[in-house]
């Protein structure tokens, strides 16, 4: 699987696995921890730390994420922010942003010292230096450098934060904004050290399963194409072999959202008011945070497909358990609201460490019986899919076309609703996905996306074709209600 293509996400993964074997054994303690760091990092040697003590301290704080607690032992719990740092990883990138290579000639001109505002540069014996207690890493001397010796290296997890949510303390430790994440999990992606992580519910699950338990899991259907050979079929019949009760596909809910969001479409375009989907938590964490004007008018009131199919398993079965599989860490910020229907979330990435630990391997299982179900439920998962959805549904009731623009990604997201703000959003809908090409590349995936996209094509081809409607009738949604609370 790709994920085995990132040390930092194959330890992780090792850390999962372990620590779901000890939680289905019950025998899950901190001697336990402490020892499996040591089984991981053998001997002496460090393989990328200055130490085998550091790593195994990494190792550690990792484990603490698997287990729900913060990384870091003495931090304040705070379980609704889901992205956390590793403070003992989070040491490996460049501290300053701002730095002065070997090209610098010392030239005449001393663009860089003209240009600096703060009287942080002055020219040393070989070349410019920068004081680093004047520096306001503004970039205006690497913009000046007729040599382009000066660069600006930005730290990846801040690069790819679309809100600005990342800042470092006074020992260049990333430090996250509470105020201002959204949990989209962009920074968790883009760490090369593997520093920011999410923390898991993995544990109170598999103790809920090992005591037998009823629990029901709802299954994303971006975990199409995500266990190599395996259908989806054989998927889902993996997890229910985890000890779950029964498997839902979110994609049900997916088309009752659809079929009801487009009844609320109508009544925006009666109002010529444009109106945002509701199915990427990240995408609304961001509209409700950072544009609350926007997410006040703009914003479908629909919950997530996720949250849809959950209340309605409630209402049927109230004393089972609900567990959402998918590869979205802002769910488990979604489940924990206060018109949530769902009891825990685990990642894709999770699930698979559990299936290993139970010595479950997919692609040996008969399939699980098939769900009625439309592809553009499932196709969800893939960017464009929800205003798709909504399209269809347009089309069955015979209604004017609608005009629809997709925003792929955080940043492609914050920019469409800033039109919005501004009044020059020129569409019906937007759809809003924070993960650039959909569910499919979410953080917790353990694929590429291309590959599941691939898969997930092939196999939906041959499903019998079935309308958005005849899936609402066929499930009945007429009595779950279907809006969150503004």
């Amino acid at each position: 699987m790709a994920m085995f293509s990132n040390d930092s996400r194959a330890f992780k993964f090792d850390v999962l696995r372990e620590i779901a074997d000890e939680a289905f054994n019950n025998e899950l303690t901190d001697e336990k921890i402490t020892a499996f760091c040591k089984k991981l990092i053998p001997g002496t040697k460090a393989n990328y730390r200055c130490c085998v003590y550091k790593e195994r301290e990494v190792l550690r704080q990792r484990a603490r994420l698997a287990m729900g607690k913060m990384a870091n032992d003495e931090a304040e719990y705070k379980p609704r922010q889901i992205v956390q740092v590793i403070e003992a990883a989070c040491d490996g990138c460049t501290i300053k942003k701002i730095r002065i290579t070997d090209n610098c000639r010392k030239c005449m001109a001393k663009a860089c010292l003209s240009s600096c505002n703060f009287n942080a540069i002055t020219i040393g014996p070989n070349r410019a230096e920068i004081d680093y207690d004047k520096c306001k890493s503004c970039g205006a001397c690497a913009r000046n450098c007729p040599y382009n010796a000066i660069v600006v290296t930005e730290r990846p997890c801040s690069s790819h934060c679309p809100v600005n949510a990342i800042s470092w303390d006074e020992n260049g430790i990333a430090r996250i904004d509470e105020e201002k994440c959204i949990n989209c999990g962009q920074c968790m992606a883009a760490c090369p050290f593997g520093a920011i992580e999410d923390i898991s519910w993995v544990v109170p699950v598999a103790q809920l399963l090992r005591m037998n338990t009823p629990c029901i899991a709802i299954v994303a259907p971006s975990i199409q194409g995500q266990f190599e050979n395996a259908t989806y079929a054989q998927i889902k019949a993996g997890i229910k072999a985890l000890g779950f009760e029964r498997v839902v596909e979110a994609a049900v809910g997916a088309d009752g959202v659809a079929y009801y969001e487009h009844e609320e479409l109508m009544e925006h375009m009666e109002k010529k008011l444009p109106m945002t989907t509701s199915c990427c938590p990240a995408f609304v964490n961001m509209a409700k945070i950072h544009f609350p004007k926007q997410y006040h008018d703009n914003v479908s009131t629909l919950v997530s497909p996720m949250m849809a199919i959950a209340r309605k398993l409630k209402q049927d079965y109230p004393h089972h358990g609900i567990v959402f599989i998918g590869p979205c860490v802002a769910k488990k910020q979604e489940a924990m609201e206060e018109f949530t229907a769902v009891d825990y979330v685990l990642t894709y990435e999770e699930v698979a460490a559990m299936m290993i630990a139970k010595r479950i391997y997919c692609e040996e299982l008969e399939p699980y019986p098939d769900e009625t179900v439309t592809v553009f439920g499932r196709n969800f998962a893939q960017g464009g899919g929800v205003s798709a959805a909504v399209a269809q549904v347009n089309n069955e009731k015979e209604k004017p076309a609608i005009k629809a623009v997709y925003a792929d990604g955080c940043f492609e997201c914050k920019k469409q609703l800033m039109l919005m703000r501004a009044g020059k959003f020129d569409a019906d809908i937007l759809e809003g996905m924070c993960c650039v090409g959909g569910c499919i590349n979410g953080p917790a995936s353990i694929e590429q996306s291309l590959k599941t996209k691939v898969r997930m094509n092939k196999e939906n081809a041959v499903k019998p074709k079935i309308t958005v409607s005849e899936s609402v009738e066929y499930w009945d949604f007429s009595k779950v209600d279907m809006h969150r609370e503004k």
